[in-house]
């Protein structure tokens, strides 16, 4: 078994094979993949040495205190989020290996189509189809929107009907679709921050070998669950330490402008700054807990709680600032590569913010999954749940 001994071990090699001041970045983050130091409780071959999930930390610490450079996981965020963790554990072992390498090395940039203008927040009413022809390749029809990192992607993770005549969670197939093919459109949507981060995707006939299915037929809705509770645990746990986040620019707002302070702003101030330091905790314990296997339910929950501070916090930053809360930064239209909440001023802050209640999962979608998978509250009345989906009233 591979201890925090034998990591430090393996990490101080590779640093003294090949010191980050001296070799390209490229190279080190090949060498660190290859060497299993990647994400280590990944299996050897594919970045990992089957440790145990916790001990990443170790090779982190190691890395960080030697000026390594990282992969740069803000960037490629879905890819190491949610698309590896379901390649993970759905993916054929010649899956794994052409895909896992070059998305940690960041060299292919993944995003998720998913979400559709018909099927939002009941993401299984989705209606892209797929249909397998007599070549062994799928041919997909449809749109997808709200797809973040859309403009940068060489790859997506995909989920299409492939089956109308089943109801509609049981007919449905999970993909990797290759972004670059010629039946793929990307728009961007242009948000009220005055940037187009998401995008919307149009998918005209476009090919998709049945090698690049993931899992089996009709089994999607099932991969995909992998996908959205990864995302969850993703989007809501953040890996900062004390006052890291949103509540930070708070803080400082606060200590710097003394004149702005009242006795109803500081209790606000202080509830939040509490509530902001028990999600980080219970986000903390969370990823402890996916030392031993896939993230739960449970991740819905600390989305909800994401989402909810970072609109509060949000809003008393600007409230705090008066008048100069209501400026804002810069309206350019332009299509980033990530989002910054905290490189950004309040007014970006307190816009941003609103998306967070509807992208990963609305707020209403994951209360429903909270009563029912965590608290095992009846469950709500589906009349839909044995009706085939070309059955379903649109």
């Amino acid at each position: 078994m591979t201890d925090a001994d034998d990591l430090r071990a393996r990490t101080r090699a590779l640093l003294a094979d090949r010191p980050p001041a001296t070799t390209s970045r490229a190279d080190f983050l090949a060498a660190r993949f290859d060497a299993g130091l990647a994400w280590v409780h990944y299996p050897e071959g594919l970045g990992g040495l089957g440790a145990a999930r916790s001990l990443q930390s170790v090779v982190d610490a190691e890395l960080a205190a030697a000026g390594a450079p990282d992969n740069d996981p803000r960037r490629i965020g879905i890819g190491l989020g949610m698309a590896a963790p379901t390649i993970l554990a759905y993916g054929t072992e010649e899956q794994k290996r052409r895909f896992l390498r070059p998305l940690w090395l960041g060299e292919e940039v993944w995003c998720q189509l998913f979400s559709e203008p018909g099927a939002g927040s009941d993401l299984a009413a989705l209606s892209t189809r797929a249909v397998l022809g007599d070549d062994g390749v799928w041919t997909v029809t449809g749109q997808k929107v709200w797809t973040s990192s859309a403009h940068l992607a060489r790859w997506a993770i995909l989920i299409a009907r492939t089956d109308p005549a089943q109801p509609k969670h049981r007919g449905i197939t999970y993909f990797l679709c290759d972004m670059t093919d010629p039946g793929v459109e990307v728009r961007p949507l242009r948000q009220i921050t005055g940037e187009a981060e998401f995008n919307e995707v149009f998918l005209t006939d476009v090919r998709i070998p049945d090698a690049h299915r993931l899992g089996e037929v009709g089994d999607g809705w099932q991969v995909a669950r992998t996908t959205l509770m990864n995302e969850r645990v993703s989007i809501g746990g953040s890996t900062g330490g004390r006052e890291s986040g949103m509540i930070a620019p708070l803080a400082r707002t606060w200590r710097k402008r003394p004149e702005r302070r009242t006795h109803a702003l500081h209790q606000r101030l202080i509830t939040l700054w509490v509530e902001a330091e028990v999600a980080r905790l219970t986000g903390e314990r969370l990823r402890q807990q996916l030392a031993v296997g896939q993230p739960g339910p449970e991740g819905s929950g600390l989305k909800l709680s994401f989402a909810r501070l970072n609109q509060q916090i949000s809003g008393l930053e600007v409230e705090l600032l008066g008048d100069e809360g209501l400026l804002y930064d810069d309206w350019t239209m332009r299509r980033p590569e990530l989002v910054d909440f905290t490189g950004r001023g309040p007014g970006y802050r307190y816009l941003r913010s609103k998306g967070n209640s509807i992208e990963g999962g609305t707020s209403e979608v994951l209360l429903n999954i909270v009563a029912e998978r965590v608290l095992g509250l009846p469950t709500e009345p589906r009349t839909d749940k044995d009706v085939a989906w070309k059955d379903l009233a649109r």
